[in-house]
């Protein structure tokens, strides 16, 4: 029998695919999640974990502490593992007003993510899982643009230089989806479905790589 590799994907609304057209969910076949799924192997399992409005590690005042990403992640590893990879996309909504925070503050909530991921055990062998840190696409100031996010695009920009410090720090895989695809111009903030399928692709290469 082959020894299914498993794959979590941990993110927010980009990861479960808000498509900023209809402010739906995309197919599966169109979110990068369903691209990667189908452009790998039946090696691998992937395991979709995105959620709308999620943050590193901060209770949303508004929509919830369930929002809270740390809180979410630790059960979630215990639930899914063994875990071979966590590929880690999350930031965008740390950027939100109402938390007023620094990107070096949003950086070292994904910070304690990936640590949290690293000491979980939740990798084969009771090891820790490889992990894949994902910069998220920058924000656009754009017509109609959710005041939340406004001003946060030069913060949004900075993000990927300390998310790839991070992956070095602790010696995990980095893939900028920044240079790969770009929000909406209906939203600022969410991609559409083609700019997925660019993002799909170039993970199925770099997980490829990965466990090659």
């Amino acid at each position: 029998m082959i020894k299914k590799r498993r794959v979590l994907c941990f993110g927010d609304s980009i990861t479960w695919g808000f498509n900023p057209i209809d402010q739906m969910r995309m197919n599966e076949e169109e979110r990068w999640t369903g691209i990667l799924a189908n452009g790998l192997s039946e090696e691998y399992t992937i395991i979709e974990q995105g959620l709308n409005g999620r943050t590193t590690v901060w209770d949303d005042p508004v929509n919830g502490p369930e929002k809270n990403g740390l809180k979410y992640l630790i059960p979630c590893l215990a639930s899914h593992k063994p875990l071979d990879l966590v590929v880690l996309m999350l930031g965008t909504n740390d950027l939100k007003q109402r938390f007023s925070l620094s990107t070096t503050e949003i950086a070292r909530g994904i910070n304690v993510l990936v640590e949290v991921i690293l000491k979980s055990e939740s990798g084969p062998n009771g090891m820790s899982p490889e992990i894949l840190l994902l910069s998220p696409p920058f924000i656009r100031d754009v017509t109609g643009f959710d005041d939340e996010f406004r001003n946060s695009y030069n913060k949004s920009q900075k993000l990927p230089g300390y998310i790839e410090k991070i992956a070095e720090v602790h010696g995990c895989y980095y893939l900028d989806s920044s240079k790969l695809m770009v929000a909406s111009e209906l939203d600022g903030v969410h991609p559409s479905v083609q700019e997925h399928k660019k993002l799909g692709n170039a993970l199925i290469k770099e997980v490829t790589s990965i466990f090659g």
